[in-house]
């Protein structure tokens, strides 16, 4: 088996503008969405991450999505941003993993489903976790908060879908929004309140 070239492993959060429960996820997806576009805000905090020799560990990383109205057919408009807390060496590294340059599922996205790569962009990048409650901020150019659906079963953790086909992982924690906006990539959306999707999860990634 060939050595990987990089991996990354950590944490994932994510919100869109679709109502709740997100068709996307349930239909592989080839459901519409809820609005004409499909706005997909994530956020990636690396726990343990290299590439080549290059360690990632600690940083984070964002993915900024418009698709039409369904998700499958391509067209997308696609964004990044890298942790501007890299290195001039790690900023490389990591550019050209989540730009799609460097094989793994970024390069799947761009190749199959983008249309409009928009490039990639530093900034800071907030990730927080508390509870089942998750914040992602980059300044002038996204942010969201989610919080996990809680079951009633008592165990403090929210329900969950398996076996899907979303690239961050097969098992995605359910959650609602209470805030998403984006002002990046030539894009413009603001949601306040309206309890639209969310998700979050472990993510590990390699190529």
């Amino acid at each position: 088996m060939a050595e990987k070239t990089w991996e990354l492993s950590g944490e994932y959060m994510e919100s869109c503008n679709c109502d709740y429960l997100c068709p996307c996820i349930y239909t592989n997806p080839q459901a519409a969405a809820t609005h004409e576009h499909c706005y997909a805000l994530m956020a990636y905090r690396i726990d343990r991450g290299r590439n080549r020799d290059v360690s990632l560990d600690g940083l984070k990383f964002a993915l900024v999505i418009r698709s039409g109205r369904v998700m499958a057919d391509g067209g997308w408009v696609f964004g990044c941003v890298v942790d501007e807390r890299a290195g001039e060496a790690q900023r490389t590294a990591l550019a050209e993993i989540v730009s799609g340059k460097a094989g793994g599922p970024p390069q799947m996205i761009r190749d199959n489903l983008v249309k409009d790569f928009r490039g990639v962009e530093f900034g800071r990048i907030e990730f927080t976790i508390d509870g089942l409650r998750r914040v992602a901020d980059i300044p002038g150019v996204m942010t969201f908060e989610i919080e996990g659906v809680a079951s009633r079963n008592r165990s403090g953790e929210p329900f969950y879908i398996d076996n899907t086909s979303h690239p961050a992982n097969r098992r995605l924690a359910l959650a609602r929004s209470k805030k998403t906006e984006v002002q990046g990539f030539g894009l413009s959306l603001s949601l306040l309140g309206k309890g639209n999707n969310g998700h979050f999860a472990p993510f590990a990634w390699a190529a």
